[in-house]
């Protein structure tokens, strides 16, 4: 069975840090580009940030850059998303993605073969 589950998602204050999971079974990660998504209530969905499969191409969208960074572990068939100095507007369920497709065009779209059914990150005091 194919299954992509996310964790890490939790409740924070502003300025604090998690670390999101996302772990694949039933296929694995390493020749798929990856990418983390969010989507809050009332906005738009956003591709947070993406990494190629040999991790020498990443995304991120201007409103994380600096504060968050991707990376995967393919020993581990996982990805991880480290969200540092986190703000109000950062909260929204965030998923994974992957695909065979070139980061740009995995983040900017809604191109990706798997994903996962996301988990709620809220930052608030």
């Amino acid at each position: 069975q194919l299954q992509f589950v996310e964790s890490g998602g939790a409740l924070v204050q502003p300025g604090g840090s998690l670390r999101l999971s996302c772990a694949a079974s039933g296929f694995t990660l390493d020749s798929y580009t990856i990418g983390w998504f969010r989507q809050a209530p009332g906005k738009e969905h956003e591709g947070v940030s993406c990494i190629s499969s040999s991790e020498d191409s990443t995304y991120y969208a201007d409103s994380v850059k600096g504060r968050f960074t991707i990376s995967r572990d393919n020993a581990k068939n996982t990805v991880y998303l480290e969200m540092n100095s986190l703000k109000r507007e950062d909260t929204a369920v965030y998923y994974c993605a992957a695909g065979p497709f070139p980061v740009q065009a995995m983040c900017l779209t809604t191109l990706r073969r798997y994903w996962g059914q996301g988990t709620q990150v809220t930052v608030s005091s």
